[in-house]
């Protein structure tokens, strides 16, 4: 039988197994209940269909964007009463195309947190914290580079 801890962790790879796929809809669908944002941006997603919206600027080829994303260090605390959770982990993400040798392309951070309802956990809120920033331009459409191809520090939420 599963831990709640389990579930939770469970959810953190499912978005990254989500969108190594290509599968943009339903990275969104984790976030029907939940805020997500960047630490490097001030706009906030409330709920699926504006979380979507922050997936548009990815590039996809054959329907998927060439990319390995690999979580570790999950670290989840489960808050008294054991209705509500949070996690923090890493993140780095690989990518690799014809032209374009395996390397990582940013790593940083992912702040989450997370409720239970109904028996079952999802994400209430997910805060990116992209700490390095490598070679993006095959990964966001050019729209959605950061000025300069690079993100601008910003503060922590």
């Amino acid at each position: 039988m599963q831990s709640d801890t389990d579930h939770i962790i469970a959810l953190v790879h499912e978005y990254a197994r989500r969108l190594d796929s290509g599968d943009l809809d339903g990275v969104a669908a984790l976030f029907e209940h939940a805020v997500l944002g960047s630490s490097v941006r001030e706009a906030r997603m409330r709920g699926a269909e504006e979380a979507r919206r922050n997936y548009d600027g990815v590039v996809l080829y054959d329907g998927i964007p060439s990319t390995k994303h690999v979580i570790t260090n999950v670290t989840v605390k489960i808050a008294e009463g054991g209705s509500e959770a949070t996690a923090h982990s890493y993140f780095t993400v690989l990518q690799a195309r014809p032209d374009f040798p395996l390397q990582p392309i940013i790593a940083g951070q992912y702040a989450d947190r997370f409720e239970k309802v109904g028996g079952r956990w999802r994400f209430s809120e997910r805060i990116i914290h992209p700490d390095l920033i490598g070679d993006l331009s095959r990964h966001m459409k050019p729209s959605w580079m950061p000025k300069g191809g690079r993100f601008e520090p910003g503060p922590r939420t």
